[in-house]
């Protein structure tokens, strides 16, 4: 259903998928994830749209350096050139999970190139040390750290690294942030393994739990001008709805104008994946009444 490419970013290879025509849309992934994890949105969206969608840095099919310190401010610029390069008229971004943050920030440095996003189930930061004003995190902080000190000794971080990635614990895990249980089937545990066995995998996996969080959304959203199209999981256990994350996103429509928030009921944290009929349902009337919105003002 779509093309996949390459291309060089600061001397790495990076692979990025494209489908369809129209007005642009850039998909960004999460966290462990890849172009593959919007394997049943890019069919739909590319019946009106050009479709893009990145594997970060780090992950799917693009590079994994292993001597690089992965910070969502990279990611943030990977999205920005890719932009520039790739893109010459004002794109939609739509991120799931840190890939929601990198189009926050990505949209704060590109301004008027940016045309609307949506965030699905946006995390606070690149690891879980970001969201500091939740309890929850307050009380696991200690061994948050903990694990951070184990993972700078070689050996230990590798026995760690392959009980995390096996298919078994990818599966469980998986199991844990799809409600929908059936969701979770063979080829989505293989889109999240294969790439782990990659080499760099290891000092990719190392760096982005033990790295800086990154900005906190909170502090980038006064700087952006665009629409704002919030889509939540309702049953979310990585960004929880009642977390101060995700309060502020749920006041967010009562405080800025082009804001709006919708509650996906009994789906997790990835619903474009475990949902995607629900998703487009709400996503694909958004899209139209931006690009109506597009066209209204070069009339």
């Amino acid at each position: 259903p779509y093309t996949s490419h390459r291309w060089t970013w600061k001397g790495h290879d990076i692979r990025y998928a494209s489908a369809g025509c129209g007005p642009p849309v850039l998909l960004v992934h999460g966290f462990g994830a890849n172009v593959e994890h919007f394997r049943k949105n890019i069919p739909v969206l590319a019946l009106k749209h050009k479709v893009y969608a990145v594997d970060l840095l780090g992950f799917g099919q693009s590079a994994k350096p292993a001597d690089f310190q992965h910070r969502m401010e990279e990611w943030r610029d990977l999205l920005v050139e890719f932009v520039n390069e790739f893109i010459d008229e004002p794109v939609v971004l739509v991120g799931n999970s840190i890939g929601s943050l990198a189009c926050v920030m990505a949209t704060a440095e590109l301004g008027d190139q940016v045309k609307a996003i949506a965030l699905l189930n946006c995390s606070g930061g690149m690891n879980n040390k970001a969201v500091a004003d939740d309890w929850r995190l307050k009380v696991i902080y200690p061994a948050l750290k903990f694990v951070d000190y184990l993972l700078s000794i070689k050996w230990l971080a590798q026995r760690i690294f392959n009980a995390f990635r096996s298919r078994e614990n990818i599966k469980s895990v998986l199991s844990s942030v799809y409600i929908d249980k059936q969701s979770v089937d063979d080829e989505l545990v293989d889109l999240i393994y294969n790439p782990s066995c990659d080499e760099g995998a290891l000092e990719t996996f190392v760096s982005i739990i033990t790295g800086p969080p990154g900005p906190s959304p909170k502090a980038l959203i006064p700087s952006i001008h665009c629409p704002i199209l919030l889509m939540w999981g309702s049953r979310d256990t990585l960004t929880p709805l009642n977390g101060p994350l995700g309060k502020y996103f749920q006041d967010l429509p009562n405080r800025r104008a082009d804001t709006e928030f919708i509650l996906l009921d009994s789906v997790g944290h990835c619903p474009h994946d475990e949902a995607p009929a629900l998703v487009h349902s709400h996503l694909l009337p958004w899209l139209e009444k931006q690009n109506n919105r597009t066209e209204l003002r070069s009339v």
